[in-house]
Order: structure tokens, then sequence, then C-alpha cells
């Protein structure tokens, strides 16, 4: 594993994490959600870091990238302009790219304004409409800070917390809180900059329906493999939402993710097996073009 980091170009410290070895196989950009951070992706990491490169970076404001000077940077376009960036850093012109919530946002930002760069688009639990419901529970905590005595009472609150999850043992919620927080000489707390909540929307206007919508963007992925995951239980993507998506992109791959809510965790049986043949997918292709 290597740590690299990066100057954005307004100044911003970048941080990512690449493991394995380049090659045939097409390389693997992980990109988080809203708070997360490098870190969700482990099992990833170990699930393909063997048999291609693969790369998780930390947005600006998140896990090791520094905080923005500016909060109105927190948006898609910044960070896919610092995504970019950082792949040309890296030295790498194509990647498939696996989103997390913001993350698969970015992604779709990416093959509507970068296509030549995108290999392959892989979106976990996020499409082009986010439902009101789950972007208010979201909008309740970006903005709070977290602060717990020792990580079992970070993954009890966690674990309470969650929306649309079953089937949980107590030993995955600690190993999911300790990707998400940090530890610190004065208690387990967040792991990412509180002014992130700047850039959401109003309360009012998620709850009139004020919302922005992606569909515009799902042209641009029609020609490279497209595979999204649903959690179950999830309240930010809905079942309606990915079936519309699935009508206007008919090779769009669709997998529901049984006892999850938003997010999966990636390391399940269902999302292993969806990941793992959508790479297989891209590979072909890229193959194909060379």
């Amino acid at each position: 594993m290597t740590d690299h980091y990066f100057n954005a170009q307004d100044g911003t410290r970048l941080y990512a994490r690449v493991e394995g070895v380049g090659g045939s196989n097409a390389a693997l950009l992980c990109l988080p959600g809203l708070t997360r951070n490098s870190a969700d992706f482990e099992p990833v990491f170990a699930q393909h870091a063997n048999n291609r490169l693969v790369i998780g970076m930390d947005f600006r404001g998140r896990g090791h990238s520094d905080h923005a000077a500016d909060p109105a940077t927190y948006r898609p376009d910044v960070e896919l302009q610092d995504t970019l960036a950082f792949l040309d850093h890296l030295g790498i012109e194509r990647v498939a790219l696996l989103g997390t919530s913001r993350g698969g946002i970015v992604g779709m930002v990416m093959a509507a304004t970068a296509k030549q760069r995108l290999a392959g688009l892989c979106l976990n639990d996020v499409g082009c409409k986010l439902e009101p419901e789950g972007l208010l529970r979201i909008m309740a905590y970006v903005g709070a800070a977290r602060h717990y005595a020792n990580w079992d009472d970070a993954a009890l609150a966690f674990g309470w917390s969650a929306s649309g999850f079953d089937n949980v043992t107590f030993e995955q919620w600690q190993s999911v809180v300790r990707r998400i927080y940090r530890q610190t000489p004065h208690g387990i707390i967040h792991n990412h900059d509180l002014k992130l909540a700047q850039s959401l929307p109003s309360e009012q206007d998620v709850r009139e329906g004020k919302l922005p919508e992606l569909w515009a963007l799902l042209p641009a992925c029609t020609d490279i493999p497209i595979t999204m995951l649903r959690g179950a239980g999830s309240d930010l993507l809905s079942s309606e939402t990915v079936a519309r998506m699935q009508l206007e992109a008919p090779h769009l791959k669709a997998h529901i993710i049984p006892d999850r809510g938003h997010v999966p965790f990636l390391d399940e049986p269902e999302s292993i097996v969806a990941i793992d043949t959508w790479l297989a997918a891209v590979d072909a292709n890229e193959k194909g073009r060379s």
C-alpha cells in the first residue's frame, strides 16, 4: 500500500490510497460517500488489489485530505476536478469507477464531462434521483459534531441510528465505524469537515422537492459497462429510480443487496459478485478497444 498526497489547484492537500499493480486489467478508482473516505473500500482493496491497481481517494474535507479553505468548493464538480488532477498526478489515463453515494454522483458527472477517462461505472446506492427522506436523514448529521468515549460506544450508536439494515453483527458495526470515524486522545470523533453541511440544500427545499435530478447525465453512460447496487432498505435510492434507470439505459445491471440500507458495505456476497461481474465486463471492453 502507498499513501499519495497531491495539492489541488487551490492548494488543498489531497490524499489517496494506492494498492496493487498495473497491468492488462483496468485500474479501479473508488470514490466515497459524502462524509466517508477511502477506508470504506477496505473490502474492495482486499478483493481486487491482487490483480489490478486500486485507488481510494479522500475528497477534500474528508479522511486524510485537508479541509478546504472555502467550504463552497465542497461540490461534485470541484471534487471531479480534484479527482482528474489526481489521476494525472498518478499517470492514469482511464479508470473503472466505483462510486458510493456522493462518489457515484461524481462518477456520473465524469461520464458527462470527461468520458474519455471512464472505462466503466459502478454506482453504490445512488442514482439519478435522491429521495428526500434519505437526504434529510443525512443532512441531520453532516454538520453535527460526534464524540464517543470508545469504539464500542461508536458502534452501538451508529448501528442504532442506521436505517434499513438487518442482520448486522456488532463486530460488523465496529468495522464500519472504524472506517468512518477517527480516534483522538479525547475519544472517537467524526472524520470530515463539519462545514460540508454548508454545501447541502436547505431543509425547506428538500421537503418541497426542489432537488436537482441527474437524468440528463445517464445517456453519457450508454456505451460503457454500468452497474448499480441498491441496499434493499435504502432510503436514498428508490426501487422506482432503479427501474427507470434500467428503462432508459437497458444495458445497466442492477443488483439488490439484502439486509442493507444506505449504503451496502461492499463485502456482501451479492456485492462481491456484482462488482466482479462488472469488472470482467470492463476488462473485456477495454481489451476490445486496444
